[in-house]
C-alpha cells in the first residue's frame, strides 16, 4: 500500500507535471515585459504564416484554405506542450510535398493522413522512440532537402508562367512545362518575375542590414526598424500588393492574371475525419483500402515531420542557450496533427523560416504561437473573400524564395573534403527523390545502413611484425566481423611459413558477442595444433569477463603488448 502511494505521489509530483506540461515551467515566471515581445513576434510570424500557408496548400495540391486550416492549431497546442520558445508548427514545403505524393490533392485523404500521422507520432512519443532519428544520417537529410527544394521550386514555375493542367511528378512537370512554354500568359510572367525580384531584394536587404547600435540617432533607429520590419513580412506585403493589382485589373474588366479563385468562407467545422471515401460514381473506398494506398507514407511522413521539427528546435536551442526534449517535441507534434485533423488540417511540423522570424523578432516564450494562431483564425473568419484575387504567380514566387535556401549544394564540397564515402547516401537520396520522395529517403537510409554494417563487418586491423604479429583492433567485435577477423588471423599467421604467434591488441575493444567467442575458440585450437601462441593484450574488464565465462581454452592475456611479446619470446605462460 505504501509503495502504491509513493508511486502515485511520484506521478503527480511537480517535476513530472512540468515534464508533461512544459508551460508550467515558464508561465508562473511570466513577466509583463515579455508580453510585448511575444505579441510583436506572434503578429510578425502570423503575417508571414498566412501567405505561406496559402502557398504550401498549392504545393500539397489542395485548395488554398486547407493551408490556413493547418496553420493555427500548432500555435495553441505547442504553447502548452512545446519545449522550445522559438519553434512554430504549421504547414511546410517538405511536408506539403510529401502530402501531395500520397494523397494526390484529395482533401479527405489529406485530413485522414493528418490524424494517422499524429496518432503514430504520439504513440512513438509515449514509447520514447525519438532515438529512431539516430538512424537517419546527415547526408541523407541534406540529399532529401536539396532534392525537395528543386522539386518544389520547379513545381511553381508553371504558376509563374500561368500554365494550367500540368501533370504531377517532377519529370512530367519538367517535360510539359518546357513543351507548353509557348502558352505562358504574359500577365502572370511579368507579375511573377516582379514578385520574385522584390522578394529577392528584400531578402538581401535584411541579410545585409547592419546591427542596430546604441549610438544610432532616433531617425536611424526608426529607419532601421522600418527596413527590418518590411523585409521580415515581405511575403505578406508582396501577396497583398499583387492581389490589389489583380483586383484592379479585374475591376476594369481585364483579367490578365490567373487567380486563386473561390475559396470556402469562414472557420472550418470541428468534426471527426472521415475514415472512408465515396468517389463521384458512388463507389465507397474503405478505410483498409485507403491505408493500403498510403503505404510507406505512414512511416515516412511521421518520421520526416519529427526530423524536421527536432532539427530546427535543436538548432535554435543551441543558438539561444536552452535544451529541448525530443520525445516531448514528438508528443506536441503528434497531438497537433491529431487535433488539427478535426479542423481539416493536413500534416504539419516545425517551420525553419517562420521559426527564424520568431527568434529574430525576440520572442520570449511559446505564447507567441497563440498570437499567430489568432491571426490565422481572423484571416479565415474575415479575409477569405479577398483571397479570391490572390494571383497564383505571387504564391509561386513566395514558395520559390522560401525553398531556395534549402538547396545548399555547398554540402557536396564539404562531404568531399571530410569523408568522400558520405557522398554515396547523399547522391542516392538526392537522385531517387526526383523519382519518388519516399524512395529517396528509404534508399538513402538503406545505403547508410549498409555502409554502417560494412564498417562493423570489416573492422580496421592494424598489423605489425615484430617476429610475432601484433594485430591492433580499433573497435568492438560482433558477429558480422567474425569471418573477416578469422580470415586475417588465418592467412597472415597460420598460413605463413613458418606459422607465427599473434598478439591481439584489444585496448579499443569494449564489446564482444558469443559468435566471436566461438570463432576464437576454434582459432585457439588451430594455433595450438601449429604450436604457435595467441595472446590477448589490454582486455577491458567487461570483455575479459565474457571470455572467462565462455571458458575459452588456453586463454592468455596481458595488460600490454610489450608484456605479451616478452611472454612469447620467452615461451612462458601467463593467466
Amino acid at each position: 500500500m505504501g509503495s502504491l502511494r509513493e508511486m502515485l505521489a511520484s506521478c503527480c509530483s511537480c517535476r513530472t507535471l512540468q515534464a508533461l506540461l512544459p508551460i508550467l515551467t515558464w508561465l508562473p515566471k511570466y513577466r509583463l515585459s515579455w508580453l510585448q515581445m511575444d505579441l510583436v513576434a506572434g503578429l510578425t510570424v502570423g503575417l508571414t504564416t498566412v501567405p505561406q500557408a496559402l502557398a504550401y496548400a498549392e504545393v500539397a495540391g489542395l485548395p488554398v484554405q486547407y493551408g490556413l486550416y493547418s496553420a493555427f492549431m500548432g500555435g495553441f497546442i505547442y504553447t502548452v506542450l512545446g519545449t522550445s520558445k522559438d519553434v512554430t508548427l504549421g504547414p511546410t514545403a517538405i511536408m506539403s510535398l510529401l502530402c501531395a505524393s500520397y494523397v494526390g490533392g484529395n482533401p479527405v485523404r489529406a485530413v485522414l493522413l493528418c490524424m494517422l500521422c499524429g496518432a503514430i507520432q504520439t504513440t512513438m512519443a509515449l514509447l520514447r522512440m525519438g532515438f529512431l532519428l539516430d538512424f537517419i544520417s546527415y547526408p541523407v537529410i541534406k540529399g532529401f532537402t536539396c532534392a525537395a527544394a528543386v522539386t518544389i521550386g520547379f513545381g511553381q514555375v508553371k504558376n509563374v508562367l500561368g500554365l494550367n493542367n500540368i501533370p504531377r511528378g517532377f519529370f512530367l512537370e519538367l517535360y510539359y512545362t518546357f513543351y507548353r512554354i509557348s502558352e505562358a500568359r504574359t500577365g502572370d510572367v511579368v507579375l511573377g518575375l516582379l514578385c520574385l525580384a522584390v522578394l529577392v531584394m528584400l531578402t538581401w536587404m535584411k541579410r545585409t542590414l547592419n546591427p542596430r547600435s546604441e549610438q544610432d540617432t532616433t531617425v536611424a533607429r526608426v529607419a532601421h526598424g522600418l527596413v527590418w520590419g518590411t523585409a521580415t513580412v515581405r511575403n505578406a506585403l508582396v501577396v497583398v500588393a499583387a492581389s490589389l493589382v489583380a483586383f484592379s485589373w479585374n475591376a476594369f474588366g481585364s483579367p490578365v492574371f490567373t487567380v486563386t479563385g473561390k475559396t470556402s468562407r469562414g472557420l472550418p467545422p470541428f468534426r471527426i475525419p472521415r475514415f472512408s471515401e465515396t468517389t463521384p460514381n458512388g463507389t465507397v473506398i474503405s478505410f483498409g483500402e485507403i491505408l493500403e494506398d498510403f503505404g510507406g507514407g505512414l512511416a515516412v511522413i511521421p518520421l520526416m515531420g519529427l526530423l524536421e521539427s527536432i532539427a530546427i528546435a535543436k538548432a535554435f536551442g543551441s543558438q539561444n542557450d536552452y535544451r529541448i526534449d525530443a520525445n516531448q517535441e514528438l508528443f506536441a507534434i503528434g497531438l497537433t496533427n491529431i487535433m488539427g485533423s478535426f479542423v481539416s488540417a493536413y500534416p504539419v511540423t516545425g517551420s525553419f523560416g517562420r521559426t527564424a522570424v520568431n527568434s529574430q523578432t525576440g520572442v520570449c516564450t511559446p505564447a507567441g504561437g497563440i498570437v499567430t494562431g489568432v491571426i490565422v483564425l481572423l484571416s479565415l473568419a474575415f479575409l477569405m473573400p479577398a483571397f479570391y484575387y490572390i494571383p497564383k504567380a505571387s504564391l509561386g514566387a513566395v514558395i520559390i524564395c522560401a525553398v531556395a535556401p534549402m538547396a545548399d549544394y555547398s554540402v557536396v564540397l564539404k562531404l568531399w573534403r571530410t569523408r568522400k564515402q558520405d557522398l554515396v547516401p547523399f547522391l542516392t537520396t538526392f537522385l531517387l527523390s526526383f523519382w519518388e520522395v519516399q524512395y529517396g529517403i528509404v534508399g538513402g537510409v538503406i545505403v547508410s545502413g549498409l555502409m554502417l554494417l560494412y564498417n562493423i563487418a570489416r573492422p580496421s586491423i592494424k598489423v605489425s611484425d615484430h617476429g610475432v604479429l601484433v594485430m591492433e583492433l580499433d573497435s568492438g567485435l560482433s558477429f558480422p566481423s567474425t569471418e573477416y577477423l578469422s580470415r586475417v588471423l588465418y592467412t597472415q599467421a597460420l598460413q605463413a611459413s613458418p606459422p607465427k604467434s599473434v598478439v591481439l591488441a584489444c585496448h579499443h575493444v569494449n564489446t564482444i558477442d558469443f559468435t566471436v567467442v566461438n570463432e576464437l575458440r576454434n582459432l585457439s585450437q588451430q594455433f595450438k595444433l601449429r604450436k604457435v601462441g595467441l595472446i590477448f593484450s589490454g582486455l577491458q574488464s567487461s570483455v575479459l569477463e565474457v571470455l572467462l565465462a565462455a571458458d575459452l581454452p588456453g586463454l592468455r592475456h596481458t595488460d600490454c603488448v610489450e608484456a605479451a611479446l616478452t611472454i612469447l619470446s620467452s615461451n612462458t605462460l601467463s593467466d
